[in-house]
């Protein structure tokens, strides 16, 4: 999944899903998605729709109309084939404060718009340097099972993102993310077992083309959540045939 954050243009739009296109049918076992900026949502859906490619959003307001200037509703991105809309990323908890219960709420208005929410969770490098990552992501995951159940993660998707991992230099190793990933899945079986095998949990900490193979081989890894790359063709069919 290729989050493209505030990045592009009309020409750009048309390029990159175009190149994107070979790839995705030459990897037909493996899902693709873009998430572009709301803008270029109705481009996106056109030039998508002889595609396997799926479109997401990046953000949902938790209102579905009204007088809300500047807000998106999942509602509205129903008409534009979306079917992934990211909820808690790093970047809106941070620039915008948006703290575990808003991320919880939003996360139910996008479900209850019977769209797929992708719950990004993740600690930040002080939290990681005071070695506080699995309370971290066990609070802001248990915010969503408070507020909808451990059910609602039937049809939702994880990303673990390391904030400390996101453009800065540092990196995790495949078997770093492998044990985070793995203490999700431990942490969520205590509440329900099939849930926690099951569910697809995303790598999201500054994936390229030459880390993917290495993070797809771990066992609890199950696709990546792409930044920069998703912005690069070349790249980011790195990244998918990987993940063949």
């Amino acid at each position: 999944m290729g989050n493209w954050k505030l990045n592009g243009s009309k020409t750009m739009v048309a390029e990159l899903i175009k190149a994107l296109k070979v790839p995705a049918t030459e990897c037909p076992t493996v899902a693709v998605a873009i998430c572009p900026p709301v803008l270029f949502l109705g481009q996106a859906q056109t030039l998508l729709a002889d595609s396997a490619i799926i479109l997401g959003a990046q953000d949902a307001s938790l209102n579905t109309e009204g007088a809300y200037t500047g807000e998106n509703s999942a509602r509205m991105y129903s008409e534009f084939d979306v079917q992934y809309v990211l909820v808690g990323h790093s970047e809106r908890r941070t620039l915008h404060q948006e703290d575990d219960a808003l991320v919880a709420e939003k996360f139910a208005v996008i479900q209850q718009a019977g769209l797929t929410p992708v719950l990004c969770i993740g600690e930040t490098n002080e939290q990681f340097e005071a070695k506080e990552t699995q309370a971290v992501v066990e609070r802001q995951l248990q915010a969503v099972i408070d507020k909808c159940g451990i059910t609602a993660l039937n049809k939702a998707v994880i990303a673990y993102e390391p904030v400390w991992a996101i453009g800065t230099g540092k990196t995790a190793t495949p078997e770093i993310a492998q044990q985070v990933h793995a203490d999700i899945r431990a942490f969520l079986a205590n509440s329900d077992a099939e849930i926690a095998n099951k569910v697809q949990i995303l790598y999201g900490g500054s994936v390229k083309g030459a880390s993917a193979a290495g993070l797809f081989a771990m066992p609890d890894i199950d696709g990546a959540l792409v930044g920069g790359a998703a912005l690069n063709a070349d790249e980011f069919a790195a990244i998918i045939q990987a993940g063949a």
